[in-house]
């Protein structure tokens, strides 16, 4: 028996076949199987392309001003063991001198 996909509304794993509709029994939402097939996440990447994984080591390529404060992480800090998070800012590091950041890829590239 193939494992049919929790209610993408409720998240509630009794979900059954109704015809080509998949039913979700406790919120009554319906849909396609075929909207039920998701994507793979979309692939995190550097400045230059290169993709990026947690851990990875990263330098900077632009002056970036760290609103609120007067200091600048300056061009080429190395950024050691990243973690990639969803959002606007998709990397958590800690630079040192700075403390915990939340950098965009886009100015980045991986070493």
């Amino acid at each position: 028996m193939t494992e049919l996909p929790p209610c993408p509304q409720c998240a509630s794993a009794f979900t059954y076949e109704d015809g080509v509709l998949l039913v979700c029994p406790e919120c009554a939402h319906e849909w396609s199987a075929s909207d039920a097939v998701e994507d793979s996440p979309p692939t995190i990447t550097d400045a230059n392309g290169a993709p990026l994984a947690d851990g990875d080591t990263v330098t900077v390529i632009k002056d970036l001003k760290i609103k609120g404060s007067s200091q600048v992480v300056k061009v080429g800090v190395k950024v050691k063991n990243i973690r990639l998070v969803g959002g606007d800012h998709d990397i958590d590091c800690r630079i040192d001198g700075i403390g915990a950041m939340k950098l965009k890829s886009a100015f980045v590239k991986k070493v």
